[in-house]
This record gives C-alpha cells, structure tokens and sequence, in this order.
C-alpha cells in the first residue's frame, strides 16, 4: 500500500475518508510484525497523522481504526520516537481512562476505544525505554487501578480489565520500586484479588471455601486470559512477600490462596490454557508465606474429608499432576519445574499434613527393590533421575524435595534414592557421614514392608538395589598379582592428581568433604585432642 497516498487522505474532520483508509491499511498489515526499513519515516509520519485525528476529536468508530493503525505501527520500536512524547501518551491516557479521576467507563460504544487504547500502551511501553519513564510521571498505576475499580461494577468489561492487567503487569515487571506503592499504597493484593475472583464469579460456601463443583464447565477463553493477566500482576505484586505484618494481610493472602485452590481445581478452554493458568497459578503460590498456605487444604469437594474435618489434598493433587507432566517433557526444566518442586518443599516443610500425603503418594513403602531407583515411571524415579540432572538448579530443587519428604534424615533417604543419587546433595549439606539437617520433624510412623525388610541385608548402599552376586576378579588371581593391580592404581591416581586432573578428597567426621592431606590432619587433631581430655 503506497503510505504517500494514504497520508493525504487521513485528516481531521473527514472522519469517513480517514476511515476507509486506516481500514484498508489495518487488514493489509494485520499480521505485519516485520517493517521495511525503506519506509521508516513514512511510518512515523503516519503516527503524527494518527494522534492528529485523535486529539481533534472522531467518531468512535474512527478512532477504534486509528487506534488499530497505531496499534501496528507500534510493534516498530524504530518509529516511536513521535509517538513517546508526554502529549501523545496524555491522548492515549485519556482514550484508555487513565486519569485517576475517572469516575465511569462511559457508555459501552466507548469501550472499544478503551480496549485498543490501552492495547497500544501495552506495546508501546514494552517497546521504548522513553515510555516506560512516562508512565511513571504520568502515574499510569494511579490510573489502571482506578479503571479495575470502576470494572468491578460492569459486567461486559473483561476485555478492558485484560489489557488494563497485561499494562499493569508490564509496569510492575519494568519498574520494580513501584510495586511496594502498589501493594500497601494503593492497596493492590486486595484489589487484584478481588478483581480476579470477579472475573472468576466465584462463590463462597464459608470462610476460604469456594463453591466448586466437579463436573464445572471449563473457563471461557476471555475470562481465562484476563485471570492469567491477574496472576502475573500479583506475581510481581507478591515477590518478597515471605512474612506477614498483620492478621489483615494473612487474611488477604489466605483469601488469594483460596481462589488460586479454585483455580487449580478448574479447566481452561483447552489444554494449553489449562497448561498456562494451572502453570502462573503455581508460580503466585510460590509467592504466599508459607503460614498461610494451610488455605490449600480447606474442604470443599470432598465431603467425608468435610464432615471428619480432614484437610482436602485435591488441589496439592492436582499440583503433583502438573509436576509429573513437566517432568515428562523432559525439557525446560529450570523454568518450567522448580518453581512446583520449591512449592512443593516448602509445603512440606511448613505443613505436616501435606508432607505426610506426598511422602504417601511420592515415597510409597519399598517393596521391589529389584531395580535401581532412578529406573521405572513411578514418580519416584523420575524424580531420583533429576537429582544427577546437568542443570545445578533442577539438581538440587529435586534433591532437597526428596530429602525433606524424608524428613531430612540421611537414612531414610539412601534407602530411597541410593547414595550414589543422594551424594551431591549430602556434600552440599555436610552429611556425608550420616545424620540428619537442622530442621525438627515429629517422629510419625515410617514403617518397612516385609519384602523389603528381607531383601535389606542384599542391598548395594550406592546403587539403592539389590544386585545379582558377580564373581570377584580377585579369587582368581595371585598375590603378586594382587600388588600389581594395587600399585597401578595408586600410580594412575597419583599422575592424575599430580597433573591436577583429579584433587583425592575424603569425608571429614563432621560429615563434610576436604582434600585428603588436610581430612588426614583433621582426624589426627580430633584423635590427639581426644587422648589429651583422656
């Protein structure tokens, strides 16, 4: 399309002609994410065409068109140079209703505008680092949460409360000072929440209880991304948030950890989304002090769990559910796994209700024992596999997860894992000798089936199994055979520790590693202090 001829047929006051024209560029580069260089200052000029018309005044109709050209101008970060000025995003405020003295939406024939208006805020603040410093002189956050409140009195408004979410989202991402002023200033937990459980029209049976059904129909796919846009918001609302400074704040986080259990509980218009909802749901949760996740557990769907006053581990279910599929894809783990598998542990850490069902569903008791952990399709060893993952990360989310299923003692956790598995952990906490970590768990029962407490005596300690007996190379060979083998041992290890391949190491009695010359020493200072207090 030749921009020459269209500049000239955009102008204020022809709202038709302007129109038929950013109609006929709009479906042209509709899908356009790739611009020609060549055209660069065409573009541009376009963009002052554009806000010309918007700041005399259209028709409603040629300004959702005007706003759908600028919408795609704006994926050209080269061309934002006329559109990042304090006047042109003043325009763009007030066609979004970004002033925090709004008081009302309008009429829904304005919503449209609304939409496109802040779509192309969205963009434009993701694009260039001179709007990003507008929005915070023009207080953008002021304004976005002065809109979610007037939405939270219109029904129809899902589409303006999703991007007016993605912008604040964007601007809690790029701007990380201004999210304690949007948490306790502008009161934004309460409000996101509350804007998220109205988009959800959730229910509630009684104090931090939704109404959820079994069979409910899934999220439509509107409601569904304005809630994904609400848990990224929170998400960046909520980081640090590791202690509670009021019972009125742990009533907020409570509240929220509820209507993410909803959530969990809950479907998406298809699978992807699910995967998408379910996946920002476990990474807000990652977020909640732990004092408050006991919320997870309230009954609702389960009533013999109700009427026994049983916590309902539905939705810690579900959670174990996404984890073994992102474990299944085998790739992504670091973004995609450790956010559940922290989750997981310190769920477990903090509630022992929780811990005591996924050691039941994860460490079930050892019967066959047969094979070496890591090798089969139980949970387990999947599980046991990542902690020798080439990812550090993965590696030690999954060890940590493992080791304080079992309470963190060092027994229990070789009979499950092995210590071949479980020695990279063990380095790293200094409990290579045994033991167990700092922290205290009660002394429930951890009992062993017969089968393995018959096949215990045969267990390889390294490999986690039992082996079938092979035939020592020794037997067969002379003593002086014997040395020789022996001495080509010791001199392969010393060429290799003396080229510095290799450093020997040995474990100290506290448990922790240390080159031999100075574990040797230390063993030696223990024992003469010992002869010494004798």
């Amino acid at each position: 399309m030749d921009l020459d001829v269209l500049l000239t047929r955009i102008k204020p006051g022809n709202d038709a002609e302007t129109e038929a024209a950013l109609k006929e560029f709009n479906e042209l580069n509709l899908t356009m994410f790739q611009f020609d260089p060549a055209y660069e200052e065409n573009r541009k000029k376009l963009c002052e065409a554009v806000f010309v018309v918007l700041d005399k005044g259209a028709s409603i109709s040629c300004q959702v068109r005007c706003l759908e050209a600028l919408r795609i101008l704006s994926r050209d970060k080269n061309i934002l140079a006329p559109v990042t000025t304090k006047q042109n995003m003043e325009i763009l405020m007030k066609k979004a209703k970004l002033d925090p003295e709004t008081k009302a939406l309008g009429a829904a024939a304005d919503f449209p505008v609304i939409v496109e208006a802040l779509k192309c805020l969205c963009n434009i603040v993701f694009n260039s680092p001179i709007a990003q410093k507008l929005s915070l002189e023009l207080n953008f956050v002021n304004g976005l949460c002065n809109v979610l409140e007037i939405c939270m009195n219109h029904n129809p408004v899902n589409d303006i409360r999703c991007f007016d979410l993605r912008l604040l989202f964007l601007l809690t991402l790029l701007h990380t000072d201004i999210r304690p002023k949007l948490k306790h200033e502008l009161q934004g937990l309460h409000l996101l929440t509350k804007t998220m459980e109205s988009v959800l029209n959730i229910q509630w049976a009684k104090k931090y209880q939704t109404v959820t059904r079994e069979n409910a129909p899934a999220i439509p796919m509107q409601e569904t991304d304005c809630t994904i846009e609400a848990l990224k918001a929170l998400f960046n609302v909520t980081l640090d948030s590791y202690t509670v400074r009021s019972e009125i704040e742990a009533h907020q986080f409570r509240h929220l950890v509820s209507i993410l259990r909803h959530i969990l509980l809950s479907r998406g218009p298809s699978e992807l989304k699910t995967e998408e909802l379910h996946s920002n749901t476990i990474n807000l949760l990652s977020n909640i002090p732990i004092c408050c996740m006991d919320a997870i557990t309230c009954s609702t769907m389960t009533e013999m769990a109700a009427s026994k006053n049983e916590p309902d581990m539905l939705a810690i279910q579900r959670i174990l559910i996404f984890m073994e599929k992102r474990i299944d894809k085998g790739s992504g783990f670091r973004e995609g796994l450790t956010p559940v598998l922290s989750l997981l542990t310190e769920c477990s850490r903090g509630h022992r209700s929780i811990r005591k069902y996924l050691k039941a569903v994860v460490l079930p008791p050892l019967k066959d024992v047969s094979n070496r952990p890591e090798v089969g399709s139980t949970l387990r060893n999947k599980l046991v596999r990542l902690m020798t993952n080439v990812d550090l990360g993965v590696k030690q989310t999954a060890a940590e997860f493992l080791f304080v299923l079992c309470k963190e003692r060092v027994d229990n956790l070789l009979k499950y894992t092995g210590y071949g598995n479980a020695a990279g952990l063990l380095a790293a906490r200094g409990l290579l000798a045994g033991g167990r970590g700092e922290r205290w768990y009660s002394d429930d029962e951890d009992t062993d089936t017969e089968e393995y407490l018959q096949a215990k005596p045969n267990i390889n300690l390294i490999t986690g199994h039992v082996e079938e007996p092979s035939p020592n190379p020794l037997d067969e060979m002379t003593e002086e055979q014997k040395d020789q083998e022996a001495m080509k041992l010791v001199n392969m290890f010393d060429k290799l520790a003396r080229e510095n391949i290799i450093k020997p190491m040995a474990v100290r009695s506290d448990g922790t590693m240390a080159p031999l010359e100075e574990a040797v020493r230390y063993t030696e200072m223990a024992e003469q202090d010992s002869s010494d207090s004798d």
